[in-house]
């Protein structure tokens, strides 16, 4: 089961959070300081799951961006790193929608149309521009990622499904 879901960027500073278990507010914020500081410190060849106090914490680096998942020790480490490359996926695909992605490499900047690009800087190199397209539109990064994960339980992969709420929502605030 998960038990936390979380964004960071390289400073620390916590750009998403959502608890699937009850924790206080000031427990909160010691667990997630004491979990970035762990995930950040550690190097590019490092493993990304980290046995951490009773559970284990997986974590993927895209750009600027952590994400982190708190899980229990029955939950399968590979399926929660795919999680959260599908969930980055369906960012890119619906915030690809609303404006023009840059691509990065290697921290840097790189033109899509660039000839340079090889299959695997575009594998999953689109992502944001900036922390502020998540941080002004925190509503639908929060509806993706209840439509992936309910009470802890991966529910919904597939990228269609868990759009169609947001692409009529959209709809919606267009009329």
């Amino acid at each position: 089961m998960i038990k936390f879901f979380l964004m960071v960027n390289k400073q620390g500073q916590t750009r998403l959070s959502r608890y699937y278990e009850h924790v206080e507010i000031h427990k909160r914020t010691m667990l997630e300081a004491e979990v970035i500081k762990n995930c950040l410190s550690r190097s590019k060849e490092q493993c990304s799951f980290i046995e951490y106090k009773d559970f284990k914490l997986v974590y993927r680096q895209y750009a600027a961006l952590f994400i982190v998942v708190g899980i229990n020790e029955t939950e399968n480490e590979m399926a929660v790193y795919e999680l959260i490359h599908n969930f980055v996926e369906v960012l890119d695909r619906y915030f690809s929608r609303v404006e023009k992605w840059c691509v990065m490499r290697n921290d840097h900047e790189v033109n899509v149309n660039s000839p340079y690009l090889t299959k695997t800087d575009t594998h999953l190199s689109f992502f944001f521009q900036s922390e502020l397209d998540i941080m002004f539109n925190l509503d639908r990064v929060h509806i993706i990622l209840d439509e992936m994960v309910l009470n802890g339980c991966i529910v919904e992969t597939n990228k269609n499904r868990i759009l169609a709420p947001l692409f009529v929502l959209d709809k919606m605030a267009e009329s």
